[in-house]
């Protein structure tokens, strides 16, 4: 990260983690509470024939993560823009 002073990159690595904490969150509440803990709730409702709490555990939370990994590259192109903190 070349020319930032060590106040900017410290605020870099902050919002960086911020996201990657916030964006962990989503795919925990997706992956564990939807495909485990919430499972017999969401199996009231179908999708594609298939029990809603069936298709978060075993497609739902590999189809949140793939988004998430977008996301997240998106949102970190614009996070070193802001910062000029891209290796270019």
């Amino acid at each position: 990260m070349p020319d930032l002073t060590p106040e900017r990159a410290k605020e870099y690595w902050r919002r960086n983690i911020a996201l990657m904490a916030k964006l962990l969150a989503v795919w925990f509440v997706v992956s564990f509470g939807c495909g485990v803990l919430l499972v017999d709730v969401l199996n009231q409702f179908q999708i594609g024939g298939y029990k809603l709490g069936f298709w978060f555990a075993q497609q739902g939370a590999i189809y949140v993560f793939v988004i998430l990994t977008f996301y997240y590259a998106r949102r970190m192109s614009a996070l070193d823009d802001e910062f000029s903190a891209d290796d270019t």
